[in-house]
């Protein structure tokens, strides 16, 4: 237990990283919350009724605190584009899938306004965002109602804009992290920051209560984030493989299969950079940068392929998004990870402190 633990409502100081697009499904977050973590819902890609529905599931399946997520960036004004590389390439998939030829969408518009306001609405004990920052107002109306709030940093100039914009607590996403890069204040290439440093150059500029995230697996990693500072950890590979995860079976078992690191940061499925498993696509995009288009019209381009892969058991197109911790995911359930996480944090104390006196 400590500040941010307190704060939170939570017994352990584990939180389950908010996944979008399906993995952090309500019974996902209910199990890690039923264990005494902080279950997090990724809602970027609902729509404010689903939100309303999903958090509505998420209270009938357990009374203690969870978080909401949602990007509040990455939406840029429609820019000129020349989308014909990329119809071709992926014509050929779709081709090979059976498909439909793909189709260019409209530029989709920013769904933050409405998505908040639907989230304002549920009243999560938590809200928690990524890819930039609210406005003011935004964050002043989350407090007024009692809610703990949370951005995401992954530089310690980013750390220190949320702080002064009044979080609660920062989320720091080292360049290990699976899924999408944080990054809203300068070129992500910049920001590749390791976890564990990232964690201890923040300590020193802000006095708020940081979470670290990224690669971290088990709970020795828990023992050696705290004894450097962090007031949590935040797991999302680790939790995308349990059964309660909505994550399509074919990515979990790549996941499991995996052995060793060998993720890869690409642009090939959303037009963001992002860290996952190298597969049949992202092979193809290799050297094409020119030819992917920017978030969010490549991601809203690659839905249907994605969609029919997940639903196949296909891997080769399919975005497996994992940390650089692939290598030690481990099948159980999210009540059970949680447990033993929290053993594994209890029995590492003494080790973790010798890794620590190796890094200095």
């Amino acid at each position: 237990m400590n500040e941010l633990t307190g704060t939170l409502g939570i017994q352990y100081p584990i939180i389950q990283g908010p996944m979008g697009g399906g993995p952090s499904t309500p019974e996902l977050v209910a199990a890690v919350s039923n264990a005494g973590g902080l279950g997090s819902l990724g809602a970027a890609y609902l729509t404010p009724d689903q939100i309303v529905g999903a958090v509505r599931r998420i209270r009938s399946l357990t009374d203690k605190p969870f978080n909401v997520n949602l990007f509040v960036g990455g939406y840029g004004s429609p820019e000129p584009i020349d989308p014909v590389p990329m119809l071709a390439l992926l014509a050929d998939v779709h081709n090979a899938l059976e498909l439909p030829p793909p189709e260019l969408p409209a530029w989709p518009a920013d769904p933050f306004p409405e998505q908040f306001e639907a989230a304002l609405e549920s009243n999560p004990p938590v809200f928690s965002f990524t890819w930039g920052i609210p406005r003011p107002g935004a964050i002043h109306r989350l407090a007024a109602r009692g809610v703990v709030v949370m951005g995401t940093a992954t530089t310690v100039q980013e750390a220190r804009m949320l702080a002064d914009a009044g979080v609660n607590a920062i989320v720091l996403q080292g360049e290990e992290a699976g899924a999408h890069r944080g990054t809203f204040a300068g070129p992500f290439e910049g920001a590749m920051v390791p976890t564990l440093d990232l964690v201890v150059q923040s300590l020193r500029a802000v006095s708020v209560p940081v979470i670290a995230s990224g690669g971290l697996m088990d709970g020795l990693d828990v023992a050696v984030a705290m004894r450097l500072g962090a007031s949590a950890v935040q797991f999302g590979t680790a939790f995308l493989v349990c059964p309660e995860s909505g994550a399509p079976e074919v990515h979990k078992r790549a996941i499991l299969a995996a052995g060793r690191d060998t993720t890869v940061i690409t642009r090939a499925f959303s037009g963001r950079p992002a860290r996952g498993l190298p597969n049949a696509f992202t092979l193809a995009l290799e050297g094409k940068d020119d030819a992917i288009l920017p978030f969010p019209l490549q991601n809203a381009l690659t839905r249907p392929m994605r969609t029919a892969v997940g639903k196949r058991s296909d891997r080769r197109y399919l975005s497996l998004w994992a940390g650089r911790g692939v290598g030690r995911a481990r099948s159980m359930s999210a009540g059970e990870l949680v447990r033993r996480l929290v053993d594994e944090t209890n029995a590492g104390h003494r080790e973790a402190a010798a890794r620590i006196r190796g890094r200095e």
